[in-house]
């Protein structure tokens, strides 16, 4: 039976806040989605769910607590709904020397941020969208002043991520917001060791791979398949930039699909009910969570109880999109400049609190077993037409499929001898990437060719005319798009 409601005299009083920026009167409810992203604060949630106002004012209690908008000036207007700056940081000082060994966390930490996101709820309470900032993007600060040294600085150009370093969460949402336009209403911060304990509370995470996921700078080796991972190697799977040609892009995408999974599993595996276990636990992870002062134990209640509703479908993530890899900008190095008018409309659709892609007709794309971006192909020009390959290898990139971007001709092509019918090559182990594959070809033969490897073959014959869009039936998302949470589980 449901709570009748309580008349407004018998609701606890809140403690007194200190005056904030005037903006447009919005009826205040409890954010339902913000902690959720984190992992860390999950395990606070999930505690918050149903052991009551005591125990979680407790816990609220163990948070470290920072102030990343002292005296900031000139911000922007605040927006509908709340936007959250949810920073993944190296710290690993807690983590011991036999876990440091066996997760490759050798080294000392720069400390910096490894992971950003700005994480929206909407205004009703009913939809997150959660956007990914590259931590090599190209950024230029705000004048400032070194948290270290003491020392004033002017505006200058970095990478994002070292933002952190030179003048902590303070010039990380300054610089953001610089960035964004995007007013910042709450810090959360984790780093390493609350993760990996997040991740282990839980039970694992459930995460699928259709190729195998080999790093040796973090030691991630998944086979293909489904596979429930624990808190290091979990670790291992959200760090790893080596495992393909996508480097920090294909990394963020395996964060937002993992943070999802992590979501379905903390809401769909019957862990709500049992408040009383993370009462207990949750003190050994708090240790590691900064948070601004306006998280408080109110906060934490309602998001508790909000999360027993919380469906996957109602998020969504993406990631800035990008404009030019590797621009150079001197005394910095190799950087992420986005792409301005994307970017633009973008952030436009975060300060407006509108989802952010509209859904296409299903009709236009056709569903098939394996992303795009999960198939991996070699274009070869099987006619004497010069420049097919380019032609190819460029319309199947733009429809999401990993291109080697160096089509050549094929081996036994001649003027009088040139194949007719486009050929999709492959190994049959990969069977069911050929078939997604030669979905988008309309007309092309499929060819078993043992030894052929992940690399799947497409020799353009003189059939072809366009590459149609695909779209996978759990697919995981391109790093240019929308994906939502649903989308990232597996099947």
């Amino acid at each position: 039976m449901p709570t009748p409601p309580r008349s407004p005299a018998a609701r606890p009083q809140r403690r007194p806040q200190p005056p904030r920026s005037v903006r447009p009167p919005v009826r205040r409810k409890k954010p339902r989605w913000a902690m959720r992203a984190v992992t860390t604060l999950s395990v606070v949630v999930l505690a918050a769910a149903g052991i009551g106002h005591a125990v979680v004012t407790s816990l609220d209690a163990d948070i470290t607590r920072v102030d990343p908008f002292k005296d900031m000036k000139n911000r922007p207007r605040a927006g509908h709904g709340m936007n959250v700056l949810l920073v993944g940081t190296d710290g690993r000082d807690k983590i011991s020397e036999d876990e440091r060994r066996k997760y490759r966390l050798g080294g000392a930490p720069c400390r910096c941020t490894d992971t950003m996101m700005i994480v929206h709820i909407s205004e009703d309470r009913e939809r997150a969208s959660v956007v990914s900032l590259p931590r090599d993007s190209y950024a230029v600060t705000p004048a400032h002043t070194d948290r270290t040294t003491g020392k004033r600085h002017h505006g200058h150009p970095l990478k994002l991520n070292a933002a952190y370093a030179e003048g902590g969460p303070q010039l990380t949402v300054r610089t953001v917001e610089s960035m964004t336009r995007v007013k910042i209403d709450h810090y959360l911060e984790v780093d390493f060791t609350s993760f990996m304990k997040t991740v282990d509370v839980l039970g694992g995470v459930e995460i699928c791979t259709t190729e195998p996921l080999k790093d040796t700078y973090t030691g991630l080796d998944l086979p293909p398949g489904t596979h429930t991972i624990q808190g290091g190697q979990a670790l291992q799977y959200v760090r790893s930039r080596h495992v393909d040609g996508t480097s920090d892009l294909g990394r963020m995408q395996r964060q937002q699909r993992f943070m999802a999974a992590l979501i379905d599993r903390a809401t769909s595996s019957g862990i709500l009910l049992n408040p009383m276990k993370f009462r207990d636990i949750t003190r050994a992870v708090l240790g590691s969570v900064r948070a601004d002062k306006g998280f408080g134990t109110h906060e934490l209640l309602d998001l508790g109880r909000a999360m027993r509703s919380f469906s996957p479908s109602s998020s969504e993530f993406t990631t800035v999109p990008i404009g030019q890899m590797g621009y150079a900008v001197k005394g910095v190095g190799s950087t992420l400049k986005w792409d301005a008018r994307k970017a633009g409309r973008l952030f436009r659709a975060l300060r407006e609190d509108k989802p952010l892609s509209a859904r296409k007709p299903q009709s236009k794309v056709l569903r098939v077993d394996v992303a795009p971006q999960q198939i991996r192909v070699q274009v070869e020009n099987g006619t004497a037409t010069a420049g097919l390959g380019k032609r190819v290898d460029a319309a199947l990139a733009a429809t999401g499929f990993r291109t080697t971007r160096l089509p050549v001709n094929a081996a036994d092509r001649t003027v009088k001898r040139t194949v007719k019918r486009t050929v999709v090559a492959y190994d049959p182990g990969w069977d069911r990437s050929a078939k997604s594959l030669a979905a988008a070809l309309p007309g092309s033969e499929l060819r078993a060719v043992k030894g052929l490897g992940a690399t799947l073959k497409v020799i353009a014959g003189t059939d072809f005319r366009e590459v149609r869009r695909v779209r996978a039936v759990n697919p995981a998302q391109g790093a240019f798009g929308v994906m939502r949470g649903d989308e990232a589980l597996c099947p």
